[in-house]
């Protein structure tokens, strides 16, 4: 067994053990768990990426702001995992913002932790069975672009897919036609509608000078990026880099979900070899909680928009 990026390769270049966590009938017992216990019927989720659902941290007050939650912690959901990074609470939340219903995840799971990129994504596809119609995903990421500092926000207008290049892809395995195609095309990932949508927010709030539009990446983990590995990636086309969220992006866009992302940057990427400044994880979190406000403001006008747009006359293509 080979590995690439820190994602084990099997021997036909896949996760090392094919399984069937997207399965239909998994997907529904989790759902079904979550709609028999909760009076609220979103179209809107939420997914909170590293130090972004801490309590100290910047969307913990968008959690915080849910009127009358129904709150389950992930032990208790049928076939959910649990995240086991610091930082991370590991529970759904349902709940209104500001009179619209909202499903807000606290918490994912990367393949650093063991995790299959199908059990990484799972959730997704349990929002789907909820009636999620348009997902915002969230995460804490290295700045490689040298005009991105720390405590910016990017965008995510595309993304680069390392571990898919090797066939290491959260939909490997038998394809399932009630969530979506077998081939399915990726050029809008992250709706441009939503996006522009974005930039008017960013201009009203008077944000231009720490938000940014940029192409993410996705790394394995758990260690920080080599700085040889940087360099590549700059070369690429690269502007942040970090170990989630395209797993879901990319399972939410096959099962017809829109999807809106961006990235806290929290480090600067270290791109020489003599440098004496190292990446950590304590710096994500205070640079996640010099935010907090600004970002829990943004968020909330950017669900006001996503929940009065019309998406039937966009083809989200799967």
């Amino acid at each position: 067994m080979s590995n690439f990026m820190g994602f084990a390769l099997g021997p036909f270049g896949g996760d090392e053990e094919t399984d069937d966590n997207l399965a239909y009938n998994k997907v529904k017992a989790s759902s079904d768990f979550l709609m028999n216990n909760t009076k609220y019927r979103p179209k809107i989720a939420v997914i909170c990426g590293s130090g972004l659902e801490h309590d100290l941290n910047p969307l913990a007050d968008l959690a915080n702001l849910l009127e009358q939650p129904d709150i389950f912690e992930y032990n208790n959901i049928p076939n959910f995992p649990t995240s086991t990074v610091p930082g991370h609470k590991s529970r759904m939340l349902f709940g209104t913002l500001n009179g619209i219903q909202v499903m807000l995840m606290q918490g994912r799971f990367h393949a650093y932790e063991g995790y299959s990129l199908s059990k990484v994504a799972m959730p997704v596809r349990v929002m789907k069975l909820c009636g999620i119609k348009k997902l915002i995903v969230t995460n804490a990421a290295g700045g490689l672009n040298p005009n991105f500092k720390v405590g910016d926000v990017m965008i995510i207008k595309d993304h680069i897919n390392l571990p898919g290049f090797t066939g290491v892809h959260p939909l490997r395995g038998p394809n399932d036609p009630r969530f979506g195609s077998r081939f399915f095309a990726v050029n809008d990932c992250y709706m441009k509608r939503i996006r522009d949508q974005a930039s008017e927010v960013v201009m009203e709030q008077k944000l231009e000078k720490c938000f940014h539009e940029g192409v993410y990446a996705m790394l394995g983990g758990p260690n920080f990026e080599t700085v040889a590995e940087l360099k590549m990636l700059r070369i690429c086309g690269v502007d942040a880099v970090g170990m989630s969220t395209i797993p879901e992006v990319l399972v939410a866009h096959h099962c017809g979900i829109a999807v809106f992302g961006f990235s806290l940057i929290t480090n600067e990427c270290i791109v020489e070899e003599d440098s004496n400044l190292f990446a950590n994880h304590e710096e994500v979190i205070e640079a996640a909680n010099s935010r907090k406000d600004l970002l829990s403001k943004f968020v909330s006008e950017i669900i006001k928009r996503m929940d009065a747009m019309d998406l039937k006359n966009d083809q989200v293509k799967a």
